[in-house]
């Protein structure tokens, strides 16, 4: 039963990608408006379809420039967030070149970042920066990778820069706000510490498998959480910035799996999370899971 369901899934999300897919290429050449609402209205389809049901507390700033900052446990925190409101995201370059996910990337927009060319990282954030300017919602998963769901990894500096730069620019406001995404419940049922990997890709978990077993087994509950955004000025410290960041996530992230109320930690000012000199963009380093774990 639970692979005829998954069959379903797949077969009335191929035609919805065939109906939208030429639709957003058009959109997107020719710069129309429905470019920023279309990729939404898939992922939605999406959710409903595999089954997942999504808690959001608090809600997206409105003023722009904006950049979200979140943590990041699954390919499926796209779908969540991109349901929730025209975005785009800030993804690692080999994403582009994946079979259809790269496709659909490319087609919502999304601005990719070369983690072996660190000498670009500038570059990028001025990309960043200018997509802001014209009043994209940009998401960038802070930590630079991916994790077992259960904890959120230190930040990473460089591409929060974006903000500053865009500050430093014409933009007399940017925002950055924070973001946290929390599966809490499996089958209606709470899913716990040990069984959170199930949604959670990360490691040398192989894709294909991945999406197969939540296609089976994805009636999943999600709390997503919304920070207060923070005024992003030319002088504002950006390390500072990334250390206040990571805590509020954090914090919101352990009250969504813990259920109870947040509470902000002390930022340290020893704190290297936004240290890029010693760890790189998208680094597989903390990734130690294996297919099929």
């Amino acid at each position: 039963m639970a692979e005829l369901k998954a069959g379903l899934i797949i077969f009335v999300l191929a035609i919805v990608s065939l109906v939208l897919i030429p639709l957003q290429w058009i959109a997107v050449r020719f710069g129309l408006s429905m470019r920023r609402k279309l990729p939404q209205i898939w992922h939605r389809i999406a959710t409903r379809l595999v089954g997942i049901r999504i808690v959001e507390v608090g809600s997206p700033a409105a003023d722009r420039p904006l950049l979200i900052a979140a943590n990041h446990a699954s390919w499926v925190d796209i779908t969540v967030i991109g349901s929730l409101m025209p975005l785009s995201f800030i993804a690692k370059s080999e994403v582009s070149g994946w079979p259809i996910f790269g496709l659909l990337a490319k087609l919502q927009r999304t601005v990719f970042v070369n983690r072996t060319r660190r000498s670009q990282t500038g570059q990028v954030a001025d990309a960043i920066a200018r997509r802001m300017e014209e009043g994209d919602a940009m998401v960038l998963f802070a930590e630079g990778t991916s994790n077992d769901g259960n904890r959120v990894l230190p930040f990473r500096s460089a591409l929060l820069g974006a903000a500053t730069r865009a500050a430093g620019k014409e933009a007399s406001k940017v925002w950055v706000q924070p973001l946290s995404v929390a599966y809490q419940g499996f089958y209606g049922l709470p899913m716990g510490r040990a069984h959170r990997p199930h949604v959670a890709w990360y490691g040398d978990m192989e894709l294909p498998g991945h999406l197969w077993g939540i296609f089976t087994h994805g009636a999943l509950d999600v709390t997503v959480r919304w920070g207060e955004p923070v005024l992003v000025e030319r002088e504002t410290d950006r390390k500072e910035l990334t250390r206040r960041l990571e805590h509020e996530v954090r914090a919101m992230t352990l009250s969504s799996l813990m259920q109870r109320p947040v509470e902000v930690e002390e930022t340290q000012e020893d704190d290297d999370s936004g240290d890029e000199d010693r760890i790189e963009f998208f680094s597989n380093d903390e990734k130690t899971a294996k297919a099929g774990a």
